[in-house]
């Protein structure tokens, strides 16, 4: 790898790995509509005229519809259930549940495409169904199944994206399936989010963290990410997202002063070799530069 390939995977690492910790701060302040309205209505501002001076929004309008349902499922609908799990759960504890999306992923392609599941792909599954049974635990922190049913729903979402994607818009501009998205989406949360504004001013902490996921983890974090891709291949770019949950789960931890049991550690671990080992293929497969989109990040896109 170059350096300038080193220094966009680990900046990647850590832009990916910070929107848990944002989220958390925000929704104390404001509901996750109002949350997902800012970060998208800012995000939108910032990559649509980069997305039509690159000439990549002409090429979208013959697939409006499949942009709008990309959208519904990568961004607006997981978004808000983030914000809403985390009004409840850590920041550490919905990170590194996020962390199975591979294994959902693995189980979709099986029953939907007809994926043959080899004696290693089995494997991985067990041992990421493990993993997750450990990261819970018993207590799960006080939390209602509510909550976790919005992460695990978060989790089939981020799945569902990158199939759509690879599916229906492989072949259009990155950057301009996303800028759109993340257009729609603001539109979508404008009316809203308008029924749910907070009673009183956000304070500076929420207002910054909004900012931030809009700048710097949604418009930057895309730039940033496509370049990762021409730089080191798809492929090797998808590795940034069995790190961001350990860099979500170390700043709850030292920033918000949040619980880490040693169950949550050896789960995570867990949930990791069973992703590794659930996706592993008899032979290399190239993926679409929006694939890795999946953790926030995506919010990848995700978080």
């Amino acid at each position: 790898m170059t350096r300038r390939g080193a220094v966009l995977f680990a900046a990647m690492c850590v832009i990916w790995g910070i929107p848990y910790l944002l989220i958390k701060v925000a929704v104390e302040d404001m509901s996750p509509s109002v949350l997902v309205l800012g970060r998208t209505l800012i995000a939108a501002a910032l990559l649509l005229p980069i997305a039509a001076v690159r000439g990549e929004l002409r090429p979208l309008r013959p697939y409006a519809l499949a942009i709008a349902v990309f959208a519904g499922v990568e961004i607006a609908l997981p978004w808000v259930l983030l914000g809403a799990a985390e009004t409840e759960v850590s920041s550490s504890l919905t990170a590194l549940l996020i962390a199975a999306v591979p294994l959902v992923a693995t189980v979709i392609g099986i029953t939907t495409r007809g994926e043959r599941l080899r004696p290693v792909n089995a494997l991985g599954l067990a041992l990421g169904v493990l993993g997750v049974a450990a990261i819970v635990g018993l207590d799960v922190e006080g939390a209602h199944v509510v909550p976790l049913l919005e992460i695990g729903l978060v989790a089939v979402c981020y799945a569902l994206g990158p199939a759509i994607l690879e599916r229906w818009l492989s072949h259009l501009p990155a950057l301009g399936v996303i800028a759109v998205s993340v257009a729609l989406t603001a539109l979508v949360y404008l009316p809203i989010a308008a029924l749910d504004l907070p009673d009183a001013t956000p304070s500076a902490a929420a207002l910054g963290s909004v900012l931030a996921l809009a700048i710097v983890c949604t418009a930057l974090a895309f730039v940033v990410f496509f370049a990762l891709i021409a730089e080191i291949g798809p492929v090797r770019s998808t590795v940034i997202t069995y790190v961001n949950p350990a860099v979500a789960a170390a700043l709850g931890v030292a920033i918000l002063g949040e619980r880490f049991t040693v169950a949550m550690g050896v789960g995570f671990a867990l949930v990791l070799a069973g992703s590794v080992l659930a996706t592993r293929r008899g032979t290399a497969r190239a993926e679409s530069p929006g694939t890795a989109a999946v953790y926030p990040g995506s919010d990848s896109i995700a978080g």
